[in-house]
């Protein structure tokens, strides 16, 4: 084996990981968020696919022609990812007005084409792993160290270009292999030129093609864009820009006069009162609003009549920090009301280059003014660094219906709605200062305002406040049978970390009353007793069991604010629109189907291959490697999840999902692969070189990272950033390397007699992998994240059971390649 096939196969992994992740990032913008997660398990189970069809057809993929096949596979995972791709931007993914059978036609039709593309790249890494198993260990270690690379490589390439463009990126970089593969030997060389040839011009054909598509849209004239976005198609906006975490594009007549878009706003703001706004959209489905400043205070006085802005009358002359600066709406609504500083928080940088840069001759380039600041940060590790405190803490509306690539592997949440966010927050309050959160707001049964509450007195009793009520307002700001996505308006909810005084409760009864607003919640008045009794309550787990839907308050073991169906209602459409955002419940509907679909899936890619080749096949005495493959890859996969959902939390921000968390851990597995190399079966089991004991050692590193993990986070949660990475790389890095050893450990049990079987045990490693990146959402979000991991680290404890078993049948066989008991 030469250098070429070790790097054909790096350059195919690190394309299929940067093709699968870019997957989340267009479907957030195409489909609706909660459809976006479901990419990783189309792209596993596509390659799973793949490892089955070599297993079926062992006569087709004979070892002399190895080569060719793995050229062949690559270059056809490049042409089909723009071939789907394309298919995809054509057609919509549920057209508006579809009839239940159309759009699932839909559906169904992109799921199967997008997972073409990684079946090839299935059949290629299946090749590489199973046709040379001498070297096994290698070449999954560069498999790893690929799939790594991918994941550093996504992030900066969407700095640069836009989605379609990385798409050519790409499938050039899967040419790429394909042509190395062309390179392994000489003689295959000549005989096969003309395969080599044309992955070489397929890579540079691509890649031409992806260079000049991003510089066009750089001046927002792309060749290929986005062209259905929910089941619409997408007018060319004024401007739009990619990064690894959001699409943002701005869209309006930047000359046309209207009504403010703002729900916060006052019944009675005159109609002929207009302004000029325009629409900043993330993805397709959370927007915020630049508005026209040119530094008359006059044109924009709607801002004081917006309920949002009802703390500005009760702290006046204050430090504030806005979390979520999105439009920049809540920086000027600060400045008409002549707050002393203003520092404003946001998490993506593409939205602060479109307010102060883009846009900001239309904006008034509210960066300009000496007492304001913008930082480029996640809020909450942003506050927990900084030795400042503030009269205000401001979050308006900050919502989760874009989808991190991340948060495509972990069901996006926001950590801004726990008790350990809140308490962070209490904490950078000045001793009168007050936290002040928007909502929407559901008149029937506003769960999230209930949640709010909830969340709000518990992280109050942590501060050593016994009598929450004192401290808690909300004021409701309806809008009758007009709201949109099934709220009725919004709800500002304010905690003071001292009583609200009479002085306050006066202002507030006050901008109420001048602007038809509703008090909901006060230290005097209560229109609805849930409010109520969850302020005031001493335990609040009987009152919060009683509610049809969880508001418990979330933690940072779990952190799912936004995911209210307990498990037993995940079905139950009845609560889909019981005061919820539809579009949450509807995301754990469909997680709840897609765990029942992996699990029928995952069970047909087992039994199918087993009844097909139940003749042929080398089955007698497979049932433990079988199990064993089965095992590392639901443990592999519990771990990855729950780790990514625990440390994006730590490091703040989710680019770090794959940068750190991702990143460290692959890389990790690859050199932990490599370290197998040498290992023999015929060693003693007390040997470090024999597999039982090697595997044995995975054993007891979960346990010290799962024991030291919350105490590590808890005690560095305000650490700096490169601390906070350097921490989390020291967690990642042993915990990785262990991890890795598993694959090629099976590989090698599975050598001699069995090596037949090597493309079914990959692809069943492949299938519970996928069963596990739905499962491993599934229980987190139900039992917490700290039960995903221990779930991993058990099916690592059975998958040590299963090698036990499969070491002492070949010790008993008493082969040429017998084991040392």
């Amino acid at each position: 084996m030469t250098g070429p096939i070790y790097f054909g196969l790096f350059s195919v992994a690190m394309a299929t990981l940067m093709y699968e992740i870019l997957l989340t990032r267009i479907f957030s913008v195409t489909m609706w968020y909660h459809f976006a997660f479901m990419a990783i398990s189309i792209a596993m189970f596509g390659m799973t696919v793949g490892a089955i069809i070599v297993y079926l057809f062992p006569k087709f993929f004979r070892e002399e022609k190895v080569l060719k096949h793995l050229a062949l596979s690559s270059l056809a995972f490049a042409v089909s990812i723009i071939l789907s791709f394309v298919f995809h931007l054509l057609v919509p993914f549920i057209p508006a007005g579809a009839t239940w059978e159309h759009g699932l036609m839909c559906v169904s039709s992109t799921f199967v084409v997008i997972s073409i593309p990684f079946i090839f790249s299935g059949i290629a890494v299946c090749l590489a792993l199973t046709k040379f198993t001498q070297k096994v260990a290698k070449l999954y270690a560069f498999d790893l160290c690929g799939a790594a690379a991918g994941c550093i490589l996504l992030g900066a390439l969407l700095n640069y270009v836009d989605g379609p463009s990385a798409v050519f990126f790409i499938a050039g970089f899967a040419a790429v292999g394909a042509f190395l593969f062309t390179l392994g030997k000489s003689e295959f060389v000549k005989r096969f030129g003309a395969l080599s040839l044309a992955s070489l011009v397929c890579a540079v054909g691509l890649i031409a093609f992806a260079t000049t598509n991003s510089v066009m849209a750089s001046q927002q004239k792309p060749l290929l864009r986005l062209k259905w976005v929910h089941g619409y198609i997408e007018p060319t906006p004024l401007f739009e820009k990619w990064n690894s975490f959001s699409r943002v594009k701005v869209s309006g007549d930047p000359n046309e006069l209207h009504r403010p878009y703002a729900w916060g706003l006052t019944s009675k703001w005159p109609e002929d009162k207009k302004v000029s706004e325009l629409e900043l959209m993330i993805d397709a489905g959370a927007n915020t609003w630049l508005t026209k400043f040119d530094g008359d205070e006059s044109k924009v006085q709607h801002l004081k009549r917006d309920l949002t802005n009802i703390v500005h009358y009760i702290r006046p002359n204050s430090r504030m920090l806005i979390v979520g600066v999105g439009g920049g709406r809540d920086v000027l609504s600060a400045l008409i009301f002549k707050q002393k500083w203003i520092e404003g928080v946001e998490i993506n940088n593409n939205i602060i280059y479109s307010v102060n840069n883009a846009f900001g001759d239309y904006t008034g380039h509210l960066d300009s003014y000496p007492n304001v600041k913008f930082a480029c940060d996640e809020a909450r590790s942003y506050i927990a660094r900084s030795k400042d405190k503030f009269d205000i803490i401001q979050i308006s509306l900050i919502d989760t219906f874009a989808a991190t690539a991340a948060g495509a592997f972990v069901l996006t949440e926001h950590s801004l709605y726990t008790v350990e966010a809140w308490r962070s927050f209490l904490n950078h309050l000045e001793p009168d200062g007050v936290l002040t959160i928007s909502r929407w707001y559901f008149r029937n049964r506003p769960v999230e305002m209930y949640r709010l509450v909830g969340l709000a007195t518990a992280a109050l009793k942590d501060q050593g406040i016994e009598d929450a009520r004192k401290n808690i307002v909300i004021v409701a700001a309806m809008k009758g049978a007009q709201g949109g996505r099934g709220m009725d308006g919004i709800g500002t909810l304010m905690i003071s970390k001292k009583p609200f005084t009479e002085a306050d409760l006066e202002k507030i009864s006050k901008f109420a009353e001048e602007n038809d607003f509703e008090i909901v919640l006060s230290p005097t008045k209560s229109i609805d007793d849930n409010f109520s009794k969850i302020a005031e309550a001493k335990d609040l787990t009987p009152l919060l069991a009683s509610f049809p839907v969880n508001i418990s308050p979330p933690n940072d073991d779990s952190p799912y604010f936004f995911h209210m169906l307990r498990f037993k209602d995940m079905f139950n459409a009845a609560l889909w629109t019981n005061g919820v955002m539809s579009h949450n419940p509807m995301a754990v509907s469909v997680l709840g189907w897609l765990t029942i679909t992996v699990i029928f899936l995952t069970s047909l890619c087992i039994v199918v291959p087993l009844l097909l080749r139940m003749k042929s096949a080398p089955l007698k005495g497979s049932t433990p490697l079988l199990m064993y493959f089965g095992m590392i890859g639901l443990g592999f996969m519990f771990v990855e999840i729950s780790q990514m959902q625990r440390l994006i939390v730590f490091l703040g921000h989710p680019v770090y999902g794959l940068s750190v968390v991702l990143f460290t851990l692959l890389l990790a597995s690859g050199l932990g692969s490599f370290t197998t190399n040498n290992l023999s079966k015929t060693e003693k089991m007390s040997s470090f070189n024999s597999p039982v004991a090697r595997f044995g050692a995975l054993l007891i590193v979960p346990v010290i990272f799962g024991s030291i993990t919350p105490m590590l986070i808890s005690n560095f949660s305000g650490a700096d950033t490169p601390a906070r990475i350097a921490i989390a790389v020291a967690l990642l890095f042993p915990l990785g390397l262990y991890m890795g050893m598993a694959f090629p450990i099976g590989m090698l049990m599975a050598g001699g007699a069995q090596r037949e079987l090597t493309p079914w045990l990959w692809g069943i490693n492949g299938a519970t992998s996928v069963c596990a990146s739905v499962l491993a959402v599934a229980i987190a979000l139900n039992f917490g994240i700290t039960v995903t991991f221990w779930c991993g680290a058990a099916c690592y404890l059975l998958a040590f059971l299963f090698l036990m078993w499969d070491y002492t049948d070949k010790a008993k066989a008493g082969s040429a390649e017998t084991p040392v008991v």
